[in-house]
């Protein structure tokens, strides 16, 4: 189990003791999701909190007509979580699927409360993880609602760099909030 993304992911924002350190490790389990299988479908119970070590997911929903809406993708060194899910065992509204082989660490719900009780800089991290996602959807928002298609395009680029590379032109235009037949 390569462990060295994680770790780094966590170093950035808290230090650990070696203990902290081994504890941590101890609790993590690996999962391999195939390319176009699913991690977790909607109406799923998220048990586990993910780090993306190799690979590519879309995070997606599906409305009353059969439409699919990206609202976001999780890469190498990413972070992923239905978060409502995960924390009040409710069903997840989004799916999340490998548009490629992709390798993940997880920690159970049972594993997350033991470290977040036992790691200072475990809670520390997860508090400013989750601080930044919300300020990274009030962005989304923004984005969704004020900025031209060029520009969400350019936010893409820069917020997943050569991502457009791996994925195809269809999920692009989803996450960006349009379809490839849209005439407008």
């Amino acid at each position: 189990m390569n462990v060295d993304s994680i770790l780094s992911s966590i170093s950035q924002r808290a230090e650990r003791s070696p203990s902290e350190t081994e504890l941590f490790i101890s609790v993590l389990e690996t999962k391999t999701v195939k390319k176009k299988d699913f991690l977790i479908r909607a109406g799923d119970i998220c048990r586990y909190d993910y780090f993306v070590n190799q690979g590519c997911l879309k995070i997606c929903y599906t409305d009353g007509k059969g439409l699919e809406y990206v609202t976001k993708f999780a890469i190498e060194n990413w972070w992923v979580v239905e978060i409502e899910s995960f924390l009040h065992l409710t069903p997840c509204f989004f799916s999340y699927q490998a548009l490629e082989d992709t390798e993940l660490l997880s920690i159970s719900k049972a594993n997350y409360d033991l470290l977040i009780d036992r790691i200072p800089a475990y809670q520390k991290f997860t508090i400013q993880r989750w601080q930044n996602s919300f300020v990274a959807l009030q962005n989304r928002f923004i984005q969704s609602n004020s900025f031209t298609a060029l520009e969400m395009y350019e936010g893409f680029k820069q917020k997943y760099p050569d991502l457009d590379q791996r994925i195809s032109l269809r999920l692009t235009a989803s996450y960006l909030g349009t379809r490839l037949d849209d005439r407008s």
